[in-house]
């Protein structure tokens, strides 16, 4: 096992196989909100069904997972930071595909390390979709490395009124059905496991949080179409409880990008630095 510096920029690991049928993306989908009538095409197979772009990340995670594997981390102390996801092509309703990861990056921020892992998805016929995940693990900085660069002002909105706001209502099941897709963390069900954590109750997963605002990107800028949705980005600022109202702000900043930023009720950022790409 490799101890984390950056040492470990560019190590690889093994090709991951996975698959995923109707049955996966329609799971999927109902764990970051989709409902019908309105999102049919993404919860009906007799609609295909249409695949949300946001589900790169459900393979891209086995990217995180051959970094576990190949260097010591301490799963107490990780959170995860960011998340990224470029769409080569239209995500498809079955497939089996390998994810190829690495690490692009290792920051140190003293008190902590940030490691930046990337995951490609390909099927058969090449890339489908390329996920970027920066995990900040407390206690694993001071090995010397480089502080990184700074991240103020990165995508921060314009002094404007959004183009676009959504809002999306977070419901009590919400997290118990999204760990069904693949992350039963039980900080997010069990309510003894996250206040041994020092948290009051358990809250949705991030990769939840960033599904619903991957629903509302593609609802309000891709005119609903998935083929359309190219790339989205985003920070993790807050924690989204169950109950929470998400909203979901777009500031169109040129053709086919935007800056994003989504927010609860109470006003806390929950996503920020956020950055969206689509196809006119």
């Amino acid at each position: 096992m490799e101890k984390i510096s950056d040492k470990i920029v560019g190590l690889t690991f093994d090709p991951t196989d996975f698959q995923w049928g109707q049955r996966d993306v329609i799971l999927y989908a109902l764990g970051v909100g989709a409902t019908p009538p309105k999102d049919l095409d993404y919860v009906y197979e007799g609609k295909g069904p249409r695949v949300l772009p946001t589900y790169a990340v459900i393979p891209g995670m086995l990217s995180m997972g051959g970094l576990i594997g190949k260097v010591e981390i301490n799963l107490g102390m990780l959170l995860h930071g960011e998340q990224g996801i470029t769409l080569h092509r239209e995500l498809p309703p079955e497939a089996k595909v390998k994810v190829v990861g690495k690490v692009k990056a290792v920051w140190d921020k003293g008190k902590a390390a940030v490691v930046e892992t990337e995951g490609v998805v390909q099927d058969s016929n090449g890339p489908l979709a390329t996920t970027t995940s920066t995990l900040f693990i407390r206690g694993a900085g001071g090995f010397g490395g480089e502080r990184g660069p700074s991240t103020e002002g990165v995508n921060e909105p314009p002094d404007r009124k959004p183009d676009h706001e959504i809002k999306d209502h977070v419901l009590p099941q919400q997290g118990a059905i999204y760990r069904l897709s693949g992350d039963p963390n039980p900080m997010h069900i069990d309510p003894e496991f996250a206040k041994n954590f020092g948290f009051e109750a358990p809250f949705l997963h991030g990769l939840g949080t960033y599904g619903i605002v991957g629903r509302a990107i593609l609802g309000s800028v891709c005119g609903n179409d998935p083929a359309r949705f190219t790339s989205f980005s985003a920070r993790f600022a807050d924690r989204v409880m169950y109950e929470d109202d998400i909203i979901t702000k777009i500031w169109v900043t040129g053709p086919g990008t935007g800056i994003v930023r989504a927010e609860t009720q109470k006003g806390n950022i929950v996503l920020s630095q956020a950055q969206a790409t689509w196809k006119n």
